[in-house]
């Protein structure tokens, strides 16, 4: 999915471009992370939760979540399936169907369903971070009607960003 064209890798790639499958594996990964989102502290923490205004939240808990898609690191308005296999854009551009994948899994080997995504798209439109409320300003509302598929609304005019923006967002699990 892309915000202004055409995409540079096909449907079926394997890996990016910038990704050796063969690179060795194992060994340790320390980092303070660059840059912050919402509430995240450098110095410290009081929570984990990073989506919403209250506390002090850890560094990095966004990389223990799954998203739709993922960011492309040379390409830079690109997004590319993560836990959805597929988008469908509608005609008018006020609707998008992602299919989620069937081998996307939380943590603790439960199922990631649609369900759980509209669950998290919605409750991050509600009560979300005030930042991300308002990014979501033009987003509708997501509906799940079964466990493949999600739609996600948009009001016209929104801006082209949008959908990107709800494609990167944290997949939570509705049972936690």
């Amino acid at each position: 999915m892309s915000a202004f064209g055409d995409l540079a890798y096909p449907a079926d790639f394997a890996h990016f471009s910038y990704v050796d499958p063969n690179a060795p594996k194992g060994g340790t990964f320390s980092q303070i992370g660059p840059s912050r989102q919402y509430n995240q502290n450098f110095l410290t923490f009081n929570s984990l939760n990073s989506y919403i205004l209250r506390g002090d939240a850890a560094q990095g808990m966004e990389l223990t979540f799954a998203t739709l898609m993922a960011h492309s690191g040379d390409e830079p308005d690109a997004m590319y399936g993560f836990a959805a296999a597929k988008v469908r854009r509608s005609a008018d551009g006020l609707s998008y169907r992602f299919f989620i994948r069937p081998q996307a899994k939380f943590h603790d080997g439960t199922q990631l369903t649609a369900r759980d995504v509209a669950f998290s798209l919605n409750i991050l439109k509600e009560k979300g971070h005030p930042l991300i409320t308002q990014l979501l300003r033009d987003f509708t509302g997501a509906k799940a009607d079964d466990d493949e598929s999600v739609v996600a609304t948009f009001a016209p005019n929104r801006g082209r960003d949008v959908p990107l923006f709800i494609a990167g967002l944290p997949i939570f699990s509705r049972a936690h």
